[in-house]
């Protein structure tokens, strides 16, 4: 028996749960027609096969017709569901690990022009400002027909053979009836607490009278929506003694705050360079107050915090939901005394930002979270070992070194710098993104275990490459920062490469031009307004750091708006000039003839890299395969065997920015499923 706080059983009252790890309800969005497909299912058996013993699926799957997904959710209110959920949970089962459902509906938090096209339905019309939608004031025909969709989703689960339920209620339709600032109804179901809280007793007892006592129920709630006029931390006590006291719940779930912004999305549910579990005392309050079951997830992401939230007594369970993306295997890691070798979940928050944008989840150093149907997260080892040389050690050039070492073949990386990281070393300097370099820490631990050589301030032209006889060379170069892009004046810019390296100093008053939308910009932005500089970011496309999603962006913009930063859409930078001791750049616009100038004494571009190739084009004359990949081969995941040069005597590839300017998580991918077949 371990002595560990979190290898403890945990009994809810007739369910055993084995310990006290727990994947918290989220919806990664990979349901094809709604329902939890192959890929669904293969993602939390991958979990529950590592040793969770509680996953939690579905964030917000749907009751009702009119409760349309905004994303790829789970339609629960779908008789089709039963099939599908049962299989999931039979496979997680036999794996000893309990498997829980969230039931809701959007209310207001969604859009009318989605699916059916009904109205969004809400306990008063005021709109959502994440999703737009004014709604329909709820009808006491609304109320009854969503309480019996809540009860007969809630039956299709029993049905599938789930341990239980968890009800959504913050930010959707439960809450909105709870809140002050949400509901106007008149009657029964608005004004007082109890009239605020009808609907959910109503929930709630229609579930137990049709599901029984043994079926699990429990609320995911806020317990304070920390907002002027909203419920506060007083209702929330209240509320969860009232849960309590119903003796129609058998656990809790606690949140703080409200998520009807992206910035109040962010505040619930943390990204990096914010605080690590900052509503884990919040929760332990709630527990110590009721004495009752509580769970809780937010940005514990590190497993010595986990385990201080059992010890301590603050939980009961405690979620690390994003951590177990980054690594399905932690429970397992754990167990065998690998705690150290846990891939780190670094708070990147691509995975929740891609699905509020209409994708997928996925982790951003995990390429096979969501993909465990093709890609492995255990690489085995290959039949014969063979001689790899990796040129770089960034992101792209590591994880195809650490790839290679665990397919079992004598691997050797060169790089130019006298430290691995590529890229992210530059995007780390940045504060708020330092938990970035844990990607490229993560990986040269991994490497080290594996004996892979590496040799650092080494340039590796054609001959080094040669030198090491390789039978494989994979070229991970990335790329540089491309500011020729100027009708006149190209000579008279810097990159935000040259600002965040610190090989040029921040001007006094600067236009940044952001043509590529993403991070750089927004980090040179804070570092040069941060000395008291001026700063104008101009960009052409309609919205500001395009490829900076929602919640990953509410940091930044809360540091850029704090220093009076200015941002333009829809204008170009067409060239600049110099005159007297300052600049003037003329902007143009992609809608018609129109230009504007800007005096300053410092022009800045971001218009993302071009590869650094060089190396790779040396080589392709000597590769069996003269650089070509074969596709079809790499996306079914088999060995490449092109050979358009039968004297050449190495494969030769190239993959991440080395070959187009991409994300982290393209270039890890894009050696993943590479070398898992070498």
């Amino acid at each position: 028996m371990s002595n560990d706080p979190l290898f403890q059983p945990y009994q809810l009252k007739h369910l055993t749960l084995k310990n006290r790890l727990m994947i918290s309800s989220h919806e990664p969005a990979y349901p094809e027609d709604g329902m939890p497909k192959d890929r669904y299912r293969a993602y939390h058996v991958e979990r529950a096969r590592a040793g969770v013993a509680l996953t939690m699926t579905a964030g917000s799957a749907a009751v009702s017709r009119d409760s349309p997904p905004v994303f790829n959710n789970i339609l629960a209110w779908k008789d089709e569901v039963v099939g599908w959920m049962k299989k999931l949970t039979d496979e997680c089962h036999d794996h000893g690990c309990a498997v829980m459902i969230q039931l809701t509906h959007l209310g207001r938090r969604t859009r009318w022009d989605k699916a059916d096209w009904l109205p969004a339905v809400s306990a008063g019309h005021e709109r959502e400002p994440a999703h737009r939608a004014f709604p329909k004031k709820a009808e006491d025909w609304d109320v009854a027909r969503i309480v019996g969709d809540y009860v007969d989703a809630a039956e299709r689960m029993k049905a599938a053979g789930l341990d239980g339920i968890e009800l959504q209620a913050y930010g959707h339709l439960m809450d909105q009836f709870w809140s002050p600032l949400t509901n106007d109804m008149d009657g029964r179901y608005g004004g007082s607490l109890d009239n605020r809280l009808r609907f959910t007793f109503e929930v709630l007892e229609g579930i137990r009278a049709r599901c029984g006592e043994d079926f699990l129920v429990g609320v995911r709630y806020t317990g304070d929506e920390d907002l002027p006029g909203g419920l506060t931390a007083e209702d929330g006590m209240e509320i969860s003694r009232r849960l309590k006291d119903s003796g129609l719940v058998d656990f809790l779930n606690v949140i703080r705050g409200h998520i009807d912004t992206d910035a109040g999305l962010t505040d619930v549910i943390p990204v990096q360079g914010m605080r690590s579990a900052p509503h884990l005392d919040f929760a332990g309050e709630i527990r110590k107050a009721t004495q009752f079951p509580t769970f809780h997830a937010a940005k514990i992401q590190d497993v010595a915090t986990a385990r201080h939230a059992i010890a301590s007594g603050k939980l009961d369970m405690v979620g690390m939901t994003r951590a177990h993306m980054a690594d399905p295997h932690i429970v397992a890691k754990i167990m065998r005394g690998d705690e150290d070798r846990i891939r780190p979940c670094v708070g990147a928050n691509y995975c929740l930002d891609r699905i509020y944008q209409g994708g997928m989840a996925l982790c951003i150093h995990n390429p096979a979270t969501g993909r465990e149907l093709e890609q492995p997260q255990e690489v085995q080892p290959g039949e014969t070992r063979r001689k790899v040389v990796v040129v770089g050690a960034g992101p792209a050039g590591l994880e195809a070194a650490r790839v290679a070492a665990a397919r079992g073949h004598d691997v050797t990386v060169f790089e130019a710098a006298a430290q691995p990281g590529g890229q992210i070393r530059l995007t780390a300097r940045s504060p708020r993104r330092s938990e970035m370099m844990q990607i490229v820490q993560w990986r040269e631990a991994e490497c080290a275990r594996m004996g892979v050589t590496f040799r650092f301030n080494t340039y590796a032209d054609a001959e080094t490459v040669m030198a090491e006889a390789p039978e494989v060379v994979i070229v991970a170069t990335g790329g540089m920062p491309h500011t020729e892009i100027l009708t006149d004046g190209d000579d008279l810019v810097v990159s935000a490469w040259d600002i965040l390296s610190g090989d040029t100093q921040p001007g006094r008053d600067v236009l940044i031009y952001d043509d590529a939308g993403d991070y750089p910009a927004l980090q040179a932005a804070e570092a040069i307004a941060a000395t008291g500089a001026k700063v104008e970011v101009v960009c052409r496309d309609r919205t500001i750091a395009a490829e900076v999603m929602s919640m990953s962006l509410t940091p930044a913009l809360r540091a850029l708006q704090a220093q009076d930063v200015t941002f333009t859409v829809t204008w170009r930078l067409d060239r600049v000039a110099r005159e007297g001791n300052g600049l003037v750049a003329t902007l143009g616009s992609d809608y018609g003839g129109v230009s504007r100038t800007r005096n300053v004494d410092q022009v800045v571009v971001n218009h993302g890299t071009r590869p650094l190739d060089e190396l790779y084009f040396d080589l392709r004359a000597g590769a069996s395969n003269e650089g070509e990949v074969d596709y079809e081969a790499l996306i079914e995941g088999r060995p490449q065997e092109i050979v358009r040069n039968p004297e050449g005597t190495y494969q030769l590839f190239r993959i991440g920015d080395a070959v187009a300017a991409r994300n982290t998580h393209a270039a890890i991918y894009d050696a993943l499923r590479l070398v898992k077949a070498v």
